[in-house]
């Protein structure tokens, strides 16, 4: 199969539109009460800081590098 340039510039733009889309969507963060069992790199969730605080209190976190990153 051959990809010429106007098929892959088709196929780039019906990816970046899913990418636009996911990310106009996801607003709602599900406010966790332990670590997520299996964390997978860019996973976002939040602590409640209580029963589970990675490390900065209450808040919006992403995991990547191996670590939870406190968000703002």
């Amino acid at each position: 199969m051959v990809v010429t340039a106007e098929r892959l510039t088709e196929w780039l733009a019906r990816e970046l539109a899913r990418v636009r889309e996911a990310l106009e969507t996801a607003t709602d963060v599900e406010f966790l009460t332990a670590a997520p069992a299996k964390p997978r790199e860019g996973m976002r969730v939040g602590a409640d800081g209580t029963n589970w605080n990675p490390g900065a209190g209450k808040g919006v976190y992403v995991y990547y590098s191996g670590a939870w990153n406190k968000l703002g």
